[in-house]
């Protein structure tokens, strides 16, 4: 006799399944620390993949010494400026301080005229310090409207920090510290729209006679309770969901006036790379063009941090 039971159709851990909210997900910053002074997060856009050429120098690795080609992420990284300087208290907003007046900020949200004073406006007790950072998609050539998100920041003096960043440009360089190994990357996912139960949770097709559909579920569930439960599987939305790669590991970075990795026709889908570039190992969710927030992995392993690849080229 068949077995009557089967593993079930499509994960619980993503409830509900709709679109994101945003594209550029709130990150629980408690988890992510940095032994150096610096931001915790870099806004990106998604470029494409390609196969890299690299030697690899792992320890006990059985190519070790040799040349290998790795599958490849590339991602723009244009500067960022500062918009605010959040203060925290128990986890609470207390301030939230204007440094920047930008025109590009028209796009997003109001922006004032004049800007107070800044000093005068630190309140008195807080805990914690934030940065509220936007892109600078137009050195891309990708659009005009920035994408804004919340940073944290690593440093022993967080105010001093901060103030030390007001007015001026946050480069890739400024980002990526010796201890930045690995890379996690938040976005969303391509997006697919309303699909149905086959595509979606992966069910079976039923025979090819059946009535009612043949990419259907069979039922929807028992007369008692009287209900469908939202573990039936079931058409809906597919895609632009919110994920987290892990352990990306950091192939190499630069500026494209150092090394230009661009192909003479471009990449496909997104065009000449015109700012800063970042080459990770591994695939990243979204189309091109996605805007992608990267962290330092929260945590890395060790079979991940081992690894050591010294990059060479692109494969054309």
């Amino acid at each position: 006799m068949a077995k009557i039971s089967r593993p079930r159709k499509g994960s619980l851990q993503y409830y509900p399944r709709k679109r994101a909210s945003k594209f550029l997900p709130s990150v629980n910053w408690k988890t992510i620390s940095s032994k150096e002074q610096g931001i915790l997060g870099f806004i990106v856009y998604k470029v494409g993949m390609a196969s890299a050429s690299v030697k690899d120098s792992t320890e006990h690795s059985m190519t070790k010494g040799k040349k290998i080609i790795v599958p490849v992420t590339i991602l723009e990284a244009p500067n960022m400026k500062v918009y605010s300087i959040r203060f925290y208290r128990k986890s609470l907003v207390v301030k939230d301080i204007v440094v920047s007046m930008d025109k590009d900020l028209r796009r997003v949200l109001k922006v004032s005229k004049n800007l107070k004073d800044f000093d005068k406006e630190i309140p008195q007790i807080y805990d914690d310090i934030k940065l509220i950072a936007y892109s600078l998609p137009k050195q891309a050539g990708l659009k005009k409207t920035p994408d804004m998100t919340e940073l944290a920041i690593s440093s022993k003096n967080k105010l001093e920090f901060a103030k030390s960043l007001i007015g001026k440009e946050i480069a890739l360089k400024d980002f990526i510290k010796l201890d930045f190994l690995l890379l996690d990357a938040r976005g969303l996912t391509k997006g697919h729209g309303t699909q149905g139960a086959v595509k979606r949770f992966g069910i079976t097709l039923k025979a090819h006679k059946s009535e009612k559909g043949r990419r259907r579920p069979g039922s929807l569930g028992p007369w008692h309770p009287a209900r469908v439960t939202f573990r039936t599987p079931m058409a809906g939305q597919l895609g632009m969901f919110t994920r987290i790669q892990n352990n990306l590991k950091l192939i190499n970075f630069g500026e494209i006036s150092q090394k230009n990795i661009n192909p003479s026709s471009g990449f496909t889908s997104y065009g000449k790379i015109n700012s800063n570039y970042i080459i990770i190992k591994g695939s990243v969710q979204g189309p091109p063009k996605r805007q992608v927030l990267i962290t330092p992995a929260f945590r890395p392993t060790k079979s991940q941090l081992k690894k050591k690849y010294e990059f060479i080229h692109l494969e054309k």
